[in-house]
């Protein structure tokens, strides 16, 4: 069975896209720590970021950079904050959080945006990329 990650990707389940490779794919989490919380996802479905071979692995890495530099343009932030937890869903994903605090890092703080929030938000990142 497709993880939610994989139905997104195929647009079986909609999403506010940053941007997509032949290999990732990058949208905005719908229940975000901070504005412009975004994930960034394999394409291929891996349950952990470990069992990936180290090509794939390597690329999300540098995926997740290339999004994170273009959060850091477009999100009003201290920096950039990185998390590889997978527990919630059974395909890897870097989560990339805008930190103006360590709080906004802890999952316990979540930002309520309208879907023109997220629209927009999604727009101004792709567009700093």
């Amino acid at each position: 069975m497709s993880s939610i990650f994989t139905k997104i990707i195929n647009g079986e389940i909609p999403s506010y896209k940053i941007a997509e490779n032949d290999d990732f794919y990058a949208f905005l989490d719908i229940n975000p720590n901070a504005k412009g919380h975004t994930l960034v996802v394999p394409k291929q479905e891996v349950n952990k970021l470990f069992d990936l071979n180290e090509e794939l692995y390597n690329g999300l890495m540098s995926y997740s950079r290339k999004i994170a530099k273009a959060l850091e343009k477009t999100i009003d932030c201290e920096r950039i904050g990185m998390a590889v937890i997978g527990l919630e869903v059974p395909h890897v994903h870097v989560h990339l959080i805008p930190l103006k605090e360590m709080a906004d890092i802890q999952f316990s703080k979540k930002v309520k945006l309208s879907s023109n929030e997220f629209e927009a938000i999604a727009k101004a990142i792709s567009n700093n990329l």
